[in-house]
């Protein structure tokens, strides 16, 4: 085996090292055999030593080797005979070499980091200050200490196209692990972009729906994931795929419309013109908030929807949607004592997110909370409290805790004491590095 190959297995199966030096071992050299031993024994020494400073790897680098994606081809030594029964280098599959990607840059990743990565939060809330419009100095400050998943923006963040885009750019320049950079755009009122004047907007979900036609939710889809990914947004929270089962329904316009079919095959195509452009889509609000007519950014809200009509109208409406690619679903913080049994809100039930979404509709995509600073949740829990009983539940992301630190912290310390398991955490890290790296693997 030549070194450079030997680099590269040792790259992947150790993932400290990326130029150790292995010296071949010839039989009939003795002295050769003995020399490459002792090299091979300082190396390994010496990595032991750098191991503690090392905490660290960066994840482009590890990126770049598997990337490459050469063949490992057995060399024979200098002037020896080729093997005749060596098995032939099965080459990897494209999901095959994201698995190997994800698993391997999980592994060098310092707890810290990881526990930061489950976070979806905005700008503000890890720089300290009162309104962010530029990525500096602190932002460089703020994500060296707190490595997140992501930061999701709002109108107050954009004064105009080019300010918006520097920012965005800066940040991704600051950040050692790529970031969900994120935003509300729904089209109609709730667009966090097109409001602020950039790009073309797009009719609200209600509009869209009452046309009937899915060609022309995918192209606003289409149109609405271009004006994002302009600016350099690469995660959208939306579309609402809720169907409206109430006329008070605290959605509005933000429904395509009532009946499981129209609005999960209105969603999904609104979904796949988002995800065409490259731009990933957050499917909401699971399991349903279309009877609701309290709005949960105000205080507790429930609905009285029973089981069997979240089965035949709900539930169908998110299963087209997984059917049709979804990568991202987000839980409601709505009350469905129809299928809990009590008051919690949903992002704290593990029947709602892991027996059901995960388990018995079988979505394998990331599960994200419903912002946890919103007064259904902020009202009644701790940032601590609440961060830790949505991941325990099943959330593989956490959306906006009302104080990031405390939640970060209590995650952190929930694992370190055990009541939260390390694999738990690289399970959910598992999922949102096969979106943020999959488009890296098709391009080869």
């Amino acid at each position: 085996m030549d070194e450079k190959q030997q680099e590269k297995k040792e790259a992947r199966r150790k993932r400290r090292i990326r130029n150790q030096v292995i010296s071949y071992i010839v039989v009939t050299v003795f002295i050769a055999a003995i020399a490459a031993g002792a090299v091979w024994g300082v190396r390994k020494f010496t990595d032991g030593r750098r191991e503690a400073d090392q905490k660290q790897e960066s994840s482009q680098d590890v990126l770049d080797d598997i990337l490459a994606g050469e063949p490992e081809l057995p060399t024979p030594p200098p002037e020896s005979e080729p093997e005749s029964d060596q098995e032939p280098v099965v080459e990897l599959t494209p999901e095959q070499k994201l698995d190997e990607l994800v698993n391997t840059l999980i592994e060098v990743m310092p707890l810290e980091d990881k526990v930061a990565g489950l976070f979806l939060v905005t700008p503000e809330s890890i720089t300290g200050v009162g309104t962010a419009v530029k990525a500096g100095d602190g932002t460089k400050e703020a994500l060296t200490k707190y490595a997140v998943g992501g930061i999701v923006y709002a109108g107050k963040n954009i004064k105009s196209e080019a300010q918006f885009k520097e920012m965005l750019e800066n940040t991704n320049i600051y950040t050692n692990y790529p970031l969900f950079l994120a935003v509300e755009e729904e089209g109609g009122k709730r667009s966090t972009v097109s409001n602020a004047g950039i790009g073309t907007k797009v009719d609200s979900a209600k509009t869209i729906g009452q046309s009937g036609d899915t060609n022309t939710a995918y192209q606003a889809g289409t149109v609405l994931g271009s004006t994002l990914a302009g600016v350099g947004i690469n995660l959208n929270l939306g579309p609402v795929a809720d169907p409206v089962t109430a006329d008070n329904s605290w959605l509005g316009e933000r429904s395509f419309g009532a009946g499981a079919q129209l609005t999960g095959s209105m969603a999904a195509s609104v979904m796949q013109g988002m995800q065409s452009v490259g731009v990933t889509a957050c499917v909401k609000y699971f399991p349903g908030v279309g009877s609701t007519s309290e709005n949960p950014e105000k205080g507790l809200a429930g609905t009285d929807r029973t089981e069997e009509q979240f089965r035949s109208e709900e539930f169908t409406a998110f299963q087209t949607l997984m059917d049709a690619g979804a990568d991202m679903i987000m839980v409601s913080s709505v009350a469905a004592p129809g299928l809990t049994g009590n008051n919690e809100p949903c992002v704290f039930s593990e029947r709602i997110i892991t027996e059901i979404l995960r388990g018995e509709l079988g979505f394998e995509g990331v599960i994200i909370s419903d912002r946890l600073d919103m007064s259904a949740i902020s009202d009644y829990n701790g940032s601590e409290e609440a961060a830790i009983m949505a991941l325990k539940a099943g959330c593989d992301m956490l959306l906006c805790p009302e104080d990031f630190e405390k939640a970060y912290n209590g995650i952190l310390q929930a694992v370190q004491d055990g009541t939260i398991s390390e694999e738990r955490i690289n399970d959910a890290l598992r999922r949102i590095y096969r979106i943020k790296y999959a488009d890296r693997i098709e391009e080869e």
